[in-house]
């Protein structure tokens, strides 16, 4: 969990969300165990919490972590008439409902409230104790503003032995399971189990204000296809059809996915480059281990496997780690595409995702497009893929193949 918490010394009210069971209760009360905590998933506090009148609250509740604040909307204008009023400068409130979160911090909290996510675990977490200080991953050194080439020449070609086992085995396990952090300490039917039951909580819990009993049907038929259509070009009308629903239902629908933490959408690359652009985002499944769940796909990753998790991973990084850097694909009507557009402060990085075992010549076609159209703005180009080398394959337009263990591991 290398979400970076600001220490309570600071004066600002914090708001960390994220899906159900990543670890949001653990991080805050590990981050501040000298904050009363206390968790509005209780009715009971629900109830006590109700009695505390505003002008009370300083020094009723005090700096607190208020936890799944959005089950008792009265914490959140209680909390911004304390802070106003200078009786607390610190609290915490967390929430997996980012919907109705979202909704309170705008009403009551706008322009006092720091937003944090957590995301499920990464590739660089799995593996590592909490109490281990977990080093940058590739990935990190190459969206900073240093020289692309210089970082990757200094970069070994081949990482040996046990710490290459330890980074394979992490890309495999989240391609296999995702990165709930319950899952690692159980069995592979213990897992399974979880996960079922985990959809059904997201469905009776998260979902249980935003839809009426009625719906959840057509809505689980949505969730299953946009499992099954991760990796693809989101057509609404496409998904309104197939799940027998308008297209204005489909779209409620997908926005409840998608601040529940459960998708997101890759908007296209804004600009027009070299023809006529895709003007429709791409839609990803976030967590896999979730979607084998939900749609009993259990064999060997697919193309659309592959590049789900690359992207994702890329996504919990820089949402996770507040990267200054934005996220798109490209693709043109008349063929052109590339996976993963990363613009940074000092250029565009490119990402083509491959699911192989060694580089082919052919992977760089779209990369060396962009790099001649882009001209001083492109930064490089990466081949994601699963071989065992990181080697350069264009060294006129500064293009590599590395594999995704090694760019979403410490160097």
């Amino acid at each position: 969990m290398q979400c970076r918490l600001p220490p309570a010394s600071d004066r600002r009210l914090v708001v960390l969300t994220g899906a159900r069971q990543t670890g949001k209760t653990t991080l805050v009360r590990k981050s501040y165990p000298g904050l009363n905590y206390l968790t509005l998933d209780d009715l009971e506090v629900r109830q006590q919490i109700t009695q505390v009148r505003s002008a009370s609250w300083g020094r009723t509740v005090g700096a607190a972590i208020l936890d799944e604040a959005q089950k008792n909307p009265t914490v959140f204008e209680k909390v911004k008439l304390a802070y106003d009023n200078g009786e607390i400068d610190f609290s915490v409130l967390t929430g997996s409902s980012q919907i109705l979160l979202m909704k309170e911090i705008r009403e009551s909290l706008a322009g006092r409230a720091f937003l944090y996510q957590l995301w499920p675990l990464m590739v660089s977490e799995l593996g590592s104790s909490p109490s281990e200080t977990l080093e940058l991953p590739l990935l990190d050194h190459l969206l900073g503003n240093g020289s692309f080439g210089d970082i990757l020449k200094n970069v070994p070609e081949v990482k040996l032995g046990a710490s290459d086992s330890k980074c394979r085995d992490a890309v495999d396990y989240l391609g296999m399971w995702g990165g709930m952090p319950e899952l690692p300490r159980l069995n592979i039917d213990d897992r399974r189990q979880w996960l079922t039951s985990y959809r059904s909580t997201f469905l009776e819990r998260d979902l249980a204000d935003l839809v009426r009993l009625s719906d959840l049907e057509p809505f689980t038929n949505l969730q299953k296809l946009c499992m099954l259509r991760t990796g693809g070009l989101l057509s609404i009308s496409n998904l309104a059809r197939d799940a027998h629903i308008s297209a204005a239902t489909a779209r409620r629908y997908l926005e409840y996915l998608r601040l529940s933490f459960q998708v997101i959408l890759l908007p296209p690359y804004s600009r027009n480059l070299t023809s006529a652009v895709v003007k429709s985002p791409k839609l990803y499944w976030i967590d896999l281990g979730l979607l084998r769940s939900g749609t009993r796909q259990w064999g060997d990753l697919s193309g659309e496997l592959f590049e789900t998790l690359v992207v994702g991973e890329v996504w919990k990084w820089v949402s996770t780690m507040g990267r200054d850097v934005g996220l798109s694909f490209y693709r043109t009507r008349s063929g052109l595409e590339v996976d993963l557009m990363v613009e940074t402060p000092s250029g565009v990085l490119a990402i083509e995702i491959k699911n192989r075992i060694s580089f082919n010549p052919g992977d760089i076609k779209g990369l060396r497009k962009l790099a001649d159209v882009l001209g001083d703005e492109w930064r490089g180009g990466i081949v994601a893929n699963r071989s065992d080398v990181i080697e350069e394959v264009d060294v006129d337009r500064n293009i590599w193949s590395i594999p995704v263990h090694r760019l979403l591991s410490p160097t």
